[in-house]
């Protein structure tokens, strides 16, 4: 009686998810896009992009990772033709999960430089965070801070202040630095800043940068953007940007970024739609709304934000961020970075 009842349970969720499948398998008008970006940052955009089309956008927005396990358990019965992440490292990933499609499109490999764009064109950096150091100007000289690799030196013992190594951003960065260094060295420099953390780590960079102003530490790591809206709301902080590395590779940073879907449903407007993005009108909004960097050189920042100064930046091929994230999270592991 149980096996039978389990046959009869399994039978009624098979045809369930048939049924849902069929629904989700009709083609729609417009484009869906599974977006990891917050809903305040792509709204005003695709309803910009929908007013000059006449294509509506729709969206689903959730972490990167629930977003690509979702695509990848929908396989070819999804609706979703773009997927949009926050990381280089999660385009990777989902790339090497084969939920991309090449886009072989002059305007995206014109607009969008190739060490922020897959090789094989599945996906695209859409806007630049710099991942940088900040410093207590109250206690700090910048003539005293170099590179990421110096805070591991002892001087900056009980004086550095770290994000949490859980952050995808943190771990992009120690990726990068493994393409950089090795494993050995990079583990090095890190135990070398876990050695001279004042405090625990921190949730997020926001936290970080007012322990800092509080007098908890002098120095830290953070994302730009962060740093932008802090001192849009606090412009008296006693906090600054710090470009470390401008005489060696220079400055780590991260991307914003999509690509077509594998099974999209609607293929064509969906590079429309992401080569539109890559367009000046539309860098110049996804970048301004969240205080990042355009990825087409050819678009100026916000003033707010070309007011932090001009700064030399890496550019290694950002997809190491994604091939060598799994060896920086066991580094950081092994470091006793928490």
């Amino acid at each position: 009686m149980l096996r039978f009842d389990r046959l009869r349970v399994a039978g009624i969720a098979a045809l369930l998810s048939s049924l849902v499948l069929t629904g989700c398998s009709q083609k729609t008008d417009g484009v869906l896009v599974y977006s990891a970006r917050n809903e305040q940052l792509i709204k005003p955009l695709f309803d910009l992009y929908t007013k000059e089309t006449g294509v509506p956008i729709r969206f689903v927005t959730d972490d990167a990772g629930p977003l690509i396990e979702r695509l990848g358990a929908e396989g070819a019965n999804t609706t979703a033709d773009m997927l949009m992440t926050v990381d280089a490292g999660e385009l990777w990933y989902a790339a090497e999960r084969d939920l991309f499609q090449p886009v072989n499109s002059p305007i995206l490999t014109a607009n969008i430089p190739a060490h922020f764009r897959d090789e094989k064109n599945r996906w695209f950096g859409l806007s630049i965070r710099a991942r940088t150091i900040v410093y207590s100007t109250e206690r700090v000289k910048p003539e005293d801070l170099s590179t990421y690799e110096a805070l591991a030196d002892p001087r900056w013992k009980g004086k550095v202040c770290l994000r949490t190594s859980k952050k995808v951003y943190n771990q992009s960065l120690v990726a990068m630095l493994i393409a950089e260094h090795g494993e050995q060295q990079t583990e090095t420099i890190v135990r070398g800043w876990v050695s001279n953390l004042a405090t625990e780590v921190f949730a997020n960079d926001v936290l970080l940068m007012e322990a800092i102003a509080a007098g908890q530490c002098d120095v830290g790591i953070v994302n730009t953007y962060y740093f932008g809206r802090l001192l849009r709301d606090k412009p008296t902080l006693p906090v600054k940007l710090f470009w470390p590395d401008q005489q060696g590779k220079g400055v780590h940073v991260n991307i914003s970024g999509a690509g077509v879907t594998r099974y999209a449903r609607n293929k064509e407007a969906a590079q429309k739609l992401l080569e539109w993005l890559s367009q000046p009108e539309a860098q110049a909004v996804f970048a301004g709304a969240n205080m990042e960097y355009p990825a087409n050189p050819a678009v100026k920042a916000d003033p707010a934000v070309q007011a932090w100064g001009e700064f030399k930046h890496s550019e290694s091929n950002i997809a190491q961020a994604g091939a060598l994230q799994a060896d920086a999270v066991r580094l950081m592991d092994r470091a006793g970075y928490r």
